[in-house]
């Protein structure tokens, strides 16, 4: 993720209202009693006898007793008195006081089983009393007497966001007298719902508050809830008269959704875009049905479930005719739509690519900024509107300066690293002040011509790694939109005005000019060009609050402000049914995943259908043309459950439907859960934690997303961190390999923040990175680097400058323990080091750790293999020879020698040292067991191992156990050591692998 440009202030996101409705209901209890809200009573009237009600409903004993003491008094002869039944679920005893008016008790069975409340008693009043599950509240839990023929009124009260112990209503019939506080108790109806059923006698409405009987009410902010006759609901401070019972049966759904509008098809090559405009339904709209009709194989019939469809793959110069239904959960479908036609062009010379498959934890990871690492072609460099403030102009490095061509010509410097993935910033095109680096999107359907050449589009790089054996991860962004939004699906209109301030700045609006990043518009000679951004006139239909006025601040160079002159969440210029309306207060609160996170972050409302058919559409067409798998950003930025339910099933299903189960098994999905603490859980919130983020859901949410999102974050912190799920699956069970359980997988793996934060010293990131793997659903597949483009470790700005002993080492303890090795660009050759990372407009990205790359790979390379290279000539072939290149290449040939260091599982036990463990990885089906001791920089001594020949593979010693002992010497700080079993055949140990180079030695 980027952060770049104009800094605004931010705002604090207003508490929810149910957490201010009970602070309110709780200062009036405390400070107001008697109030109109209820009728609450000063203080309970004079008595000395209680009765108390114990709930029956967990214990279910034969028999209940009442073992009890009046303060000051003596106890009851054990086992206490017998209780009596109350009424379903309940057993209650009323006993006397004395003068005593406090008292306390313990419930038992008559036979040794009691509830002493953990050893402290139950500590009781005068009046009602109910305890139930250890929460002592105040009511009559059994109150209430059947209504008379036609004034019943029954009120169904939501629990799934309050959780209380107890449940009470306090109600009173309009100009009637009010229950005794805290009221009657409310009985369960069903899943998320209680209930009571009152006599409303001659009256026709009443009003009613609920409590959980210890203080903590609802009463609608100080104005009770208004009810009626028959069923009331009341649901998340909204009551509905005559509503439907929320737990009756549903009636089937007979009504079938409208027809889709808008349907529109445009056809590139032999591949057609169709899209429609959203459908209603009763129910809900559940997924579209696709008549396709044209070409040899007559109509088809496609399932979708977004409002986007790419249809790829069909025939040349050929006319296709489309309609489309939409479909509800019942299976009801709606009329058919009008037509759309459109007719395909040229078959395109290379078709569609195939993602290559296999095990991703196989393929360590370089991770480029394609703008910054080689340019093929300087025709589509651009510099942007910051070109000159920011210095780049006079260093002559226009932001836009790498491309794709640059990177398939440098495909085999990358293999020859020995690395088998290839992390590309986003490819969507942007639009921003400052975007080459891809978090600014505004053309989601389209790839960023400043990246392409001819020869060397999108489709032609990752057609060329996969020539090559490499896999292409694409950069992603689910969470927001370029300040300009997103084309297609909204985009604002900003105030502005050509005058002798803002002329140089809003360009001339010129019909038919489409941005694109690249073109230059000829009147204005920008490929910046924003003519088509900003209105003078106020445009029809306008939600931006005080549009054109003055806002009393002046520019930089003192020009006028203007409101509505910038995008911003607060003005109203988006609509907030697609964008978030605040400014992020709170990073690691609720509002981080619902407020912008800078105003060139337009943050989306992912939990819309139609933000989400909008994105989900998208991203189909990178599966289309067969990436790899997708780096997802911002990921934390956006509710679990929302992943869960809408985006992670859609890329599955997509890749599925497109190359079948196994490649949708092995398209790896890793997202950016930014995590910036050493805590295992980040400040102590689950849902701001990497690892959370690797589970499916645990319960059923609402239907509708938005109330999901707000009830899963609230269950989850509620639950805290110790009732999270816990997994086995990275480590290994004694010396054994054991098959991994993926049942609760959500799809989505991470980036390891806690190794990542601790990479300043690699001992520190081991030792925090392992203790996290039991909360991780999988820590095999976390993807593991030292630095990135946005920061270094411990939340450093800078590029790591530890040294190149200390690079050495952390990459010996990646490549070697578990999870996916990944390199940022240049890291092989120190490149930049102690820079810093990112200064946005303030400075030339010479000078930062985003620097162009491309002057240390002039020349040519041809790797050999992965690891190996067997030709290089010019500046290229001196990078080559930078000790930190041997280091990975030599780590990278021994890695793909030992299948256990590439997929395996690990254990610390039974051993002593530092950065020592032992791997194993054991498959059945190929009969591949691989079993391997690690050392790295210290020494260590490993015991309870199998007896048998284990072999070095940096120095090739050889070693034989017959006491299940090896001890290893301290190798030194980059170095390591690997010994491998060997186990005969196919699993024979490989000996030395590589020769011996600055550090493996």
């Amino acid at each position: 993720m980027n952060l770049s440009a104009r800094p605004r202030t931010r705002r604090h996101r207003l508490r929810p209202l149910g957490l201010v409705l009970a602070v309110i209901a709780a200062l009036l209890v405390t400070l107001l009693p008697g109030t109109p809200f209820g009728g609450v009573p000063a203080s309970a009237a004079d008595t000395n006898t209680a009765t108390v009600y114990y709930s029956t409903t967990s214990t279910n004993w034969a028999a209940y007793k009442l073992h009890w003491a009046p303060t000051g008094g003596t106890w009851t002869t054990v086992p206490g008195v017998a209780m009596e039944a109350a009424c379903t679920g309940w057993v209650k005893k009323t006993v006397d006081l004395g003068t005593a008016t406090t008292w306390q008790a313990t419930f038992n069975n008559g036979n040794g089983t009691w509830d002493n409340n953990g050893g402290n008693n139950y500590q009781l009043g005068t009046g009602l009393i109910t305890v139930k599950d250890g929460v002592v509240a105040h009511s009559d839990p059994c109150a209430g007497t059947e209504p008379a023929e036609g004034n019943a009124a029954t009120v169904y009260y939501e629990t799934t966001t309050i959780n209380w112990a107890a449940y009470n209503l306090h109600w009173a019939p309009t100009g009637g007298t009010w229950t005794t506080v805290p009221g009657v108790g409310m009985e369960a109806a069903c899943t998320g719902w209680v209930k009571k059923t009152v006599d409303l006698g001659a009256a026709t409405t009443w009003q009613a508050t609920f409590n959980n009987g210890n203080g903590t009410w609802d009463n609608n902010n100080g104005g009770n809830y208004q009810l009626g006759k028959g069923i009331n609901t009341v649901r998340a401070g909204t009551a509905t008269k005559d509503a439907k019972d929320p737990c009756a049966a549903a009636e089937p759904d007979t009504t079938a959704p409208s027809a889709p509008g808008n349907v529109k098809a445009a056809a590139t090559g032999t591949a057609i875009v169709l899209t429609w405009d959203a459908a209603t339904d009763d129910t809900g709209v559940t997924g579209y049905q696709i008549t396709r009709t044209g070409g040899s194989k007559g109509t088809s019939v496609i399932a979708a479930t977004s409002t986007v469809y790419s249809d790829t793959g069909l025939e040349a110069k050929t006319a296709y005719t489309y309609t489309v239904k939409a479909l509800d959960a019942a299976g009801n479908a709606s009329a058919a739509s009008a037509e759309a036609k459109a007719t395909t062009g040229e078959q395109p010379a290379r078709t569609t690519g195939t993602p290559l498959g296999g095990d991703p934890r196989k393929d360590p990871i370089y991770f480029v900024l394609t703008a910054r690492f080689y340019d093929g072609d300087s025709s589509n460099n651009r510099g942007g509107s910051q070109h000159k403030k920011t210095g780049n102009e006079a260093n002559n490095d226009p932001m836009f300066r790498g491309d794709f061509k640059g990177l398939v010509e440098k495909l085999d410097y990358i293999k020859g690293l020995g690395m088998s993935a290839v992390w590309i910033t986003p490819v969507v095109l942007n639009r921003s002040d400052y975007d080459y680096h891809g978090y600014h999107g505004y053309d989601f359907y389209k790839v960023d011509p400043r990246l392409e050449s001819a020869g060397a589009s999108y489709q032609d790089l990752i057609d060329a790694a996969h020539a090559k054996g490499m896999k292409i991860y694409q950069d992603v962004v689910y969470n927001h939109s370029s300040r300009w939004g997103a084309k297609g699906l909204y985009t604002p209109t900003v105030y502005g005005v050509r005058d002798d301030q803002w002329s140089w700045y809003y360009d001339q609006k010129q019909d038919g000019f489409e941005y694109d990043g690249l073109t230059v518009e000829p009147v204005s000679g920008k490929s910046y060009y924003n003519g088509d951004m900003w209105s003078t006139a106020e445009p029809s239909g306008n939600t931006c609050l005080n549009w054109g006025k003055p806002t009393g601040a002046k520019s930089p160079e003192g020009y006028t402000i203007y409101n509505c002159q910038w995008p911003s969440p607060t003005s109203g210029m988006f609509p907030k049914s697609l964008y978030h309306q605040c400014w992020i207060g709170n990073w690691e609160g609720e509002d981080s995943r619902s407020c912008w996170l800078h105003e060139d972050l337009a943050d989306f409302d992912t939990e819309n259908a139609q933000v989400q058919n909008y994105l989900i559409g998208a991203y189909d067409k990178y599966i289309d043309m067969g990436v790899d798998g997708f780096r997802v950003d911002t990921a934390v930025h956006i509710p679990r459950v929302t992943w869960n339910r809408r985006f992670l099933p859609a890329i599955q299903e997509r890749v599925t439907q497109r190359f079948g189960a196994e490649k949708a098994k092995d398209f790896f999905v890793f997202g950016e859960v930014a995590a910036f603490v050493n805590d295992k859980w980040n400040r102590g919130s689950v849902n701001h934690s990497a690892q959370f983020y690797t589970w499916k859901e645990r319960k059923e949410y609402a239907a509708d997303d938005e109330k999901a999102a707000l009830e899963q974050y609230d269950y989850e912190e509620q639950l805290g961190t110790g009732s999270q799920p816990t997994s086995t699956n990275a480590f290994l069970d004694g010396n054994s390999y054991h098959t991994p359980d993926h049942s609760k997988f959500s799809g989505m793996n991470i980036i390891d923040m806690r190794m990542h934060m601790n990479f300043g010293d690699a001992s520190n990131a081991y030792n925090n990175g392992k203790d996290s793997d039991d909360s991780t659903n999988d820590a095999t597949y976390n993807v593991v680097y030292v630095d990135s483009h946005d920061y270094g470790p411990n939340k450093s700005s800078e590029r790591y400058a530890g040294g190149t002993d200390a690079w050495a080492e952390n990459m010996a303890l990646m490549w070697t323990f578990r999870g996916i090795p990944t390199l940022y660009y240049g890291s092989e050759t120190e490149f930049q080091k102690g820079q810093k990372i990112d200064c946005g407009t303030t400075c030339p990205l010479a000078t930062t750790g985003r620097a162009y790359y491309g002057d240390k790979l002039e020349g040519s390379v041809t790797a050999s293999g992965f690891g190996t290279v067997s030709s290089a000539s010019g500046a290229v072939a001196t990078t080559l020879d930078a000790p930190l290149v041997k280091h990975v290449q030599r780590l990278n040939q021994i890695r793909r020698a030992v299948p256990a260091l590439q997929t395996g599982q690990y254990s610390t036990a039974d051993i002593s040292g530092n950065m020592a463990f032992k791997r194993r990885y054991t498959d059945t089906a190929t009969g591949v067991d691989s079993f391997a001791l690690v050392a790295v920089t210290d020494g260590a001594t490993y015991r309870n191992i199998p007896n048998g020949t284990y072999k070095d593979a940096v120095t090739g010693d050889v070693r034989t156990v017959t006491d299940g002992t090896l001890t290893v010497a301290a190798p030194g700080k980059g170095n390591l050591r690997v010994y491998v079993l060997d186990l005969g055949g196919k699993n024979a140990a490989p000996g030395k692998v590589g020769t011996a180079g600055p550090y493996l030695k």
